[in-house]
């Protein structure tokens, strides 16, 4: 498998996850479609705090961090909601959608 993203086919491992990280918005439209996910405002926050917290720490957060997190710009946030926004798990799918590599072990730190 693989996303065509800009032209290029970049490379999966078998669960669907770039294997190398792609910032691009183009590739959140292409994985979002991919995952049947239509975007909305709070999904790009969500995207945009994955992307931030893999450049800084070189991994994404798991979900009891990543909830806490986004309470910090969306307070009304709970577990409920960001499995609305990403129904397959929000730390794996959030990071997925985000064009990172796989979350391993329980979903990063």
């Amino acid at each position: 498998m693989g996303y065509v993203i800009a032209g290029n086919e970049l490379e999966t491992d078998i669960d669907g996850y770039l294997l190398e990280p792609d910032y691009s918005e183009e590739a959140v439209g292409v994985i979002a479609a991919a995952e049947g996910i239509e975007l909305t405002p709070k999904h790009w926050e969500v995207v945009n705090y994955m992307r931030e917290e893999y450049r800084e720490h070189g991994h994404t957060p798991n979900f009891r961090n990543m909830l806490k997190a986004i309470n910090e710009f969306w307070p009304e946030a709970d577990s409920k909601a960001l499995y609305d926004l990403f129904p397959l798990g929000p730390a794996k799918q959030a990071a997925k959608v985000a064009g990172l590599p796989q979350p391993y072990g329980k979903g990063g730190y």
